[in-house]
């Protein structure tokens, strides 16, 4: 866990130092140009171009490890009932069917591998920006941010909060788990069958409700007594000025929204397959 007590990694780089409110609108636009196209070439782009900003942050890799393999197994469990449930899904994007690999029931065509190949390469393009994202920003001054865009800061201090929290319930949870296995509770590969040991994780769920429903309260009942909510405004510790480097980056993403846009309109068609 961070000093910040969230996913914030400490550091002093080019992204480090962006407003908070920037990296968001970064993450929007580029989340909004990736769901434009289904096109490998563009990811492949914007691929090379989210790992070298990832590299430029220096986020430790063992930071970012959980993340990744979530991700990696997300895509390859998505592939695979795509392969599986329609294995000739490619065919209705291309007009063409180059039967491939044999399933018994039908064949996976070369047109499916390719569109399940453009959809990993898809969801891949978003993680750098992603991990930028939930790595290098400041819970504090991200809600800081938020609320000089306009949004309440109620919401924007709640937003804060949730950031924060994250760790401590993945903690909490780690701690629950280790106590109900000292209990006996079996959830290793020698402690039944896979049914037998999710539903013995699964047990985990109640004792992490109920501890998270009164860490809520403790907080709430600290913020009231603290006197939240009670202005119409606030100020904020940890709140900055929008620097020059913020505002180079609010122009190129208004430059990638524009010019992904008029690409798509004019050049790129709906799904690029390149064996036609």
């Amino acid at each position: 866990m961070s000093k910040a007590g969230s996913l914030y990694v400490e550091g002093n780089s080019f992204f480090h130092r962006l407003d908070g409110a920037v990296k968001l609108i970064l993450l929007l636009v580029w989340t909004g140009v990736t769901f434009l196209f289904l096109d490998l070439r563009v990811f492949a782009v914007m691929l090379a171009a989210g790992v070298g900003m990832l590299l430029l942050a220096r986020i430790p890799v063992r930071r970012m490890a959980l993340l990744f393999w979530v991700l990696m197994v997300f895509t390859l469990i998505n592939s695979i009932f795509i392969l599986i449930i329609t294995p000739r899904f490619g065919s209705s994007l291309t007009g063409s069917n180059t039967p491939l690999i044999p399933v018994g029931y039908d064949t996976i065509n070369g047109e499916t591998l390719f569109y399940v190949l453009t959809l990993s390469a898809k969801y891949l393009t978003l993680l750098p920006i992603t991990m930028l994202f939930i790595f290098t920003t400041h819970p504090s001054r991200f809600a800081a941010s938020l609320n000089k865009l306009g949004i309440p800061y109620k919401m924007a201090y709640a937003v804060s909060i949730a950031f924060r929290y994250i760790p401590d319930l993945t903690q909490e949870f780690k701690n629950i788990l280790n106590a109900m296995q000292m209990r006996g509770l079996g959830i290793s590969r020698g402690d039944g069958n896979l049914w037998r040991r999710m539903k013995n994780l699964s047990l985990v769920v109640v004792p992490l409700l109920q501890s998270s429903l009164q860490h809520i309260e403790s907080v709430s009942n600290a913020m009231d007594l603290r006197g939240f909510g009670t202005g119409a405004k606030r100020t904020w510790y940890m709140g900055t000025r929008m620097s020059r480097s913020d505002k180079l980056v609010l122009l190129l993403c208004v430059l990638l929204l524009g010019g992904a846009i008029l690409m798509k309109g004019l050049w790129v068609e709906k799904f690029w397959y390149p064996f036609l």
